[in-house]
């Protein structure tokens, strides 16, 4: 559950990471941790970078 939780948090984070890293800075924080890497984590980073996504798949009446 913990790798969960981490994946999650990561793949919240990791939109605002990569435009850092596109800019050149942050390069000691990973968009996707390597260390952390099995499928509850992966299942994790998948919903969490999804997320900004899911308000735009909501059509509007």
């Amino acid at each position: 559950m913990e790798n969960f939780l981490w994946g999650l948090w990561n793949g919240i984070t990791a939109w605002v990471i990569l435009v850092v890293h596109i800019f050149g800075a942050w390069h000691n924080f990973p968009v996707y941790n390597i260390a952390r890497d099995n499928p509850w984590y992966q299942f994790g980073f998948l919903i969490g970078a999804g997320s900004p996504f899911l308000g735009f798949l909501h059509s509007r009446k």
